[in-house]
């Protein structure tokens, strides 16, 4: 294993992109704390296969999108592994297809608390214990958008595309805002990725209906987004911030 990175904080890394990152993240030498939502079993999986790696994790159940429970998520974090420098915010969900006239308000609701209101939180709680100016070692933060922030998903989910797209406009704000104070903060805009939020959104074959639109031919892994997060994460981006990269084969 690798030498100790430092602590990283996953919304979301029981499954999909998020647990592909924590696995990454813990072969290159960070402790993580693999939060999640409501699967225990499905973080407990993630927090196993890092331990048998050698790695060191812990699984951190807790809403995102509650002060509360972020406040707790770093303090666990930070009392497992010492202080928390770095945080992935993927935590997301993409609520369900339909058009803006279907739209429940609840959905509405529920798409922005944890696409957006989550990152938020997650990232106020960050800068305020990392930022050098208030007496932190500094870090780095990627946020995990989508490419549907750029296309508007018209007639299926306008309603999530417009979630990111207020979270890639957070990122490039708070980058410049935290510029001078040791972190950096970027995105990454995800394409159509292997993981089961197309079923979540209501429409299991979606992944495989868009895979050959894409310019590759294909959809892409969860492995291939937590490989562009690390590099972020990485001192090889030092000097990359208020960056949105797309992953997303051609997209």
């Amino acid at each position: 294993m690798a030498q100790l990175n430092g602590t990283l904080i996953i919304t979301g890394a029981g499954r999909g992109i998020g647990a592909a990152t924590a696995k990454l993240a813990a072969l290159r030498g960070y402790a993580v704390a693999v939060n999640y939502v409501a699967n225990d079993a499905a973080a407990k999986g993630v927090v196993d296969w890092i331990a048998a790696q050698g790695g060191r994790a812990i699984a951190v159940r807790g809403d995102v999108s509650q002060e509360a429970d972020v406040t707790r998520m770093f303090d666990q974090a930070q009392a497992a592994f010492g202080p928390v420098s770095a945080l992935v915010n993927n935590a997301g969900v993409p609520g369900r297809i339909g058009r803006v006239e279907q739209l429940d308000l609840a959905v509405l609701k529920r798409t922005f608390d944890v696409n957006v209101f989550a990152a938020f939180l997650c990232a106020r709680e960050f800068v305020r214990r990392v930022s050098t100016k208030n007496g932190g070692a500094g870090g780095a933060m990627v946020n995990v958008s989508s490419m549907a922030a750029k296309t508007g998903s018209p007639n299926e989910l306008v309603h999530y595309a417009a979630a990111k797209a207020a979270l890639e406009t957070f990122n490039y704000g708070l980058a410049s805002e935290v510029a001078t104070e040791g972190i950096r903060v970027n995105c990454v805009s995800c394409g159509l990725i292997e993981t089961d939020i197309h079923a979540e959104a209501g429409d299991a074959s979606r992944l495989q209906r868009y895979a050959t639109r894409m310019p590759m031919q294909r959809a892409g892994k969860p492995e291939e987004v937590a490989n562009a997060i690390l590099w972020f994460l990485s001192p090889e981006a030092s000097y990359v911030t208020g960056a949105t990269l797309p992953v997303a084969g051609g997209r």
